[in-house]
């Protein structure tokens, strides 16, 4: 999976380091978006956001359903200030991924995350950022 650098602006990055959920949406097999509250974590260095949730549930089996192309959306609002990351996904739980995600999100909201036997993570690599509000991102191809 490849990912873009991103140059958060001050503005962007406070916004970031909040720990607000976000809504993340994926497509069920049948084409339809599936949107659920989530929390996560954006490595601007790296293009990458993470999700971690169940193997089982729903938007893990759509993300994998949808293979290499799965293209999924976070967005983190508030009020009228929002932004949202776009890009391909991939669900995986290799311990050492896995490790990272928990250590992130542990980090961003002071707490680990639900720790069930399935845990898994779901990778986004960054392609699309939109934003109202806040200053704009730039994305930076490797």
């Amino acid at each position: 999976m490849t990912s873009a650098t991103v140059e958060l602006p001050a503005a962007t990055r406070a916004f970031f380091a909040r720990p607000y959920t976000a809504t993340f949406t994926t497509l069920r097999p049948d084409g339809t978006p599936h949107v659920t509250p989530v929390r996560f974590t954006f490595d601007a260095t790296t293009g990458l956001a993470r999700v971690t949730t169940r193997a089982a549930a729903r938007k893990a089996r759509n993300v994998a359903a949808g293979g290499p192309a799965a293209r999924v959306a976070l967005c983190q609002a508030d009020g009228f200030d929002w932004i949202t990351l776009e890009g391909r996904a991939a669900v995986t739980a290799d311990p050492a991924r896995l490790a990272e995600a928990v250590r992130r999100y542990t980090v961003r909201y002071g707490a680990a995350p639900p720790a069930p036997p399935d845990l898994v993570v779901v990778e986004i690599a960054v392609d699309r950022v939109l934003s109202l509000n806040l200053p704009l991102p730039v994305l930076k191809a490797k």
